[in-house]
């Protein structure tokens, strides 16, 4: 009852994210948020001092991420660990996954976590270890990003669409695309 509830009420707590500065162009390192996703965060909330399921929870196009987080039962498990990095597909990437697939991965808490879990780096990744980038997700695989300005891709595949979003114990990087593990 109570997961139920926290999926309906994060809709309802919706709102904007950050305050931080967004970088304009192509720059070699940004220093704030960057990207063309950036442009609908709102600068109402201060997500600094939000643990990372908090700060998801107030960028709208995260709202499947975040659901599906509660329903594996791993946003107190992110929440506290620290300085980890998160690949986070927005809604769009969500729509990109077949109806059957998204139902058989809500329906496999296992699998789901296992899936969730590689979009998550145990180390804060900066803006400069994105060019050429290889990490160990927190589900034990690698994952690569690369580009360069304020272009960047995750396993040449996934664009990051607003990159560098702080949060109290995480760096966030909205992608494109629901990242799937190796086999």
């Amino acid at each position: 009852m109570a997961a139920a509830a926290s999926v309906i009420a994060v809709p309802l707590a919706l709102g904007g994210l950050t305050s931080q500065s967004y970088a304009q162009g192509a720059s070699p390192s940004p220093s704030g948020t960057f990207g063309p996703g950036c442009s609908s965060i709102s600068q109402k909330v201060d997500t600094v001092k939000d643990k990372v399921s908090q700060a998801a929870a107030a960028y709208p196009q995260l709202s499947q991420l975040v659901s599906a987080t509660v329903r594996a039962g791993m946003n107190g498990t992110l929440d506290g660990k620290p300085h980890i990095t998160v690949f986070a597909p927005n809604d769009q990437a969500f729509q990109k996954v077949t109806v059957s697939q998204l139902s058989s991965l809500l329906g496999n808490q296992g699998q789901l976590k296992k899936v969730l879990n590689y979009h998550v780096v145990d180390q804060q990744i900066t803006p400069d270890e994105l060019s050429k980038g290889s990490f160990t997700t927190v589900e034990g695989s690698k994952l690569t990003t690369s580009g360069s300005g304020t272009s960047f891709k995750v396993n040449g595949k996934a664009n990051i669409v607003c990159g560098n979003i702080k949060a109290a114990n995480a760096t966030i990087y909205v992608i494109d695309q629901v990242l799937q593990p190796p086999s």
